[in-house]
């Protein structure tokens, strides 16, 4: 494995880490942890790969060169992050791709232990926010995620690319009237790119509308200084169902979310 590629020692008690550079540019990985703490281990129904498969890993590498970053640790299965407090937490099939998480259900206890950290966390990225606009005014977040296309199994035929762009921009809930020239930016240099031989395939609110709790928390309270965009990338830097990744496409998307933070902080600072 390449060292760029080597995973950051993280304490595994850690919830998120926190990177804080001179930039309005922001990128944000809140799927890609894979951690449970101790007490949940014996409880889930699934295993650890079933857990695997419907995380984003890698997202906080493929973001690890933009100033300001946040990474969150714990996995999507103990609380998640980018749904609304009431629904972070999956007791049932229907919030889980209909998948039983639970072997017996999860006490009242567990529960209120992983919210305490959904408020925690929307606490700090309030923060943290907070002083980003105060240097410079306004900003962007780039909320990477990544999706499945291989549901059906190993085996079987992908998703058709119809249906699965290799990135999907989520807008749903930013003001178009007031942010456009930045998602031009972005979505025109994202196209600009071809990953073996193949021109990438960008689109918006195709696989996903950008309806997530982070970005609809970011536009709420900075509605008039901060475009949060959810950003999807499919998994076609991995196999899916292994977990396996490749190296030279990740490390070429990496490169590519690091050339886009120059590009927006001009197109912020062309709107001064």
């Amino acid at each position: 494995m390449p060292q760029s590629l080597t995973i950051l020692p993280v304490h595994s008690d850690a919830l998120w880490t926190i990177e804080r550079g001179a930039s309005p540019i922001v990128a944000t990985a809140v799927h890609d942890g894979h951690a449970v703490r101790k007490e949940l281990e014996g409880l889930y129904a699934l295993s650890s790969n079933e857990r695997l498969r419907e995380e984003d890993p890698f997202t906080g590498f493929m973001c690890r060169d933009v100033p300001n970053r946040i990474v969150f640790h714990r996995s999507r299965f103990e609380v998640d992050i980018n749904r609304s407090r009431d629904g972070a937490i999956y007791f049932t099939p229907e919030q889980a791709w209909g998948l039983k998480v639970w072997k017996d259900g999860l006490s009242s206890d567990d529960a209120k232990t992983s919210l305490r950290t959904h408020d925690d966390y929307y606490e700090v990225l309030l923060a943290f926010l907070k002083g980003i606009e105060r240097w410079h005014g306004r900003f962007v977040v780039l909320d990477i995620h990544s999706y499945n296309h291989r549901r059906a199994g190993p085996g079987t035929a992908p998703t058709a690319q119809a249906k699965a762009p290799h990135i999907n921009i989520g807008t749903s809930s930013i003001d178009r009237a007031r942010w456009s020239y930045v998602l031009d930016v972005l979505k025109s240099h994202f196209r600009s790119f071809e990953i073996d031989g193949c021109r990438l395939d960008v689109r918006e609110n195709i696989a996903f509308q950008g309806k997530g709790e982070q970005t609809r928390f970011i536009h709420e309270h900075f509605p008039r200084t901060g475009c949060a965009i959810a950003i999807e990338f499919k998994k076609f830097f991995m196999d899916e169902w292994t977990g396996e990744p490749d190296l030279e496409v990740l490390e070429k998307l990496r490169g590519i979310i690091a050339s886009t933070v120059p590009l927006l902080e001009k197109a912020l600072e062309s709107r001064r």
